[in-house]
């Protein structure tokens, strides 16, 4: 499969460098400037990209080399759909590769910093019938979910908060970007996908 779709984000990342940032919410001001993918040169996004997830609600752990050479490997591609399937309505389908590439753009960057944690998926793919039983049970679900297409993904990094995590996945530019502040051992999460860029606070 010859990388079109994913081809997409490195050049659109190095054109806006230089465009003024959108405006954030005065409650969703960013932190500090800690991580920041405008500051990346082409390099980073022309090396090979394993992702390395976990799924809590599975127990599944793996580390997947889906792209190399400026290709997407197709049983990768497969594996990663698989890992960011529906898990409760056993259900999976094809999962923006836009997403996969800001899920492994967030890895990668941290890993120059030594922070080389697997992502946590708390949730990826979900059918209808899986998002409006949420609704059901009072947890944060849109009606339109990007859940549904694919195209979005709630995780957490073990040693980032909430507002670093957001705040680099912010800095990609390419989605909307939720902030679920939780307590508790775990904490919260942030849901990141590839629909219109906004920022919100759940």
């Amino acid at each position: 499969m010859r990388l079109s779709a994913l081809g997409v984000l490195a050049p659109t990342l190095v054109s806006e460098a230089a465009a003024a940032p959108q405006a954030a919410p005065a409650d969703l001001t960013p932190p500090p400037d800690l991580f920041d993918a405008q500051l990346l040169d082409l390099d980073f996004w022309v090396k090979p990209r394993t992702l390395s997830v976990t799924r809590p609600q599975s127990g599944e752990r793996a580390k997947v080399l889906y792209w190399k050479d400026g290709e997407m490997i197709d049983s990768a591609y497969e594996q990663l759909c698989h890992l960011l399937r529906d898990v409760n309505g056993r259900a999976t389908m094809a999962i923006d590769p836009k997403l996969l590439e800001m899920l492994w753009g967030t890895q990668a960057f941290i890993a120059r910093y030594g922070m080389e944690q697997p992502l946590e998926i708390l949730s990826g793919y979900r059918t209808p019938a899986s998002n409006a039983r949420l609704q059901e049970q009072g947890i944060p679900a849109a009606r339109k979910s990007l859940h549904m297409e694919g195209k979005a993904a709630d995780i957490r990094i073990a040693s980032l908060n909430e507002e670093v995590l957001g705040g680099l996945i912010r800095s990609f530019r390419q989605g909307g970007v939720g902030y679920y502040y939780r307590s508790g051992p775990k904490g919260g999460w942030i849901h990141a996908d590839t629909g219109l860029n906004r920022t919100w606070k759940g």
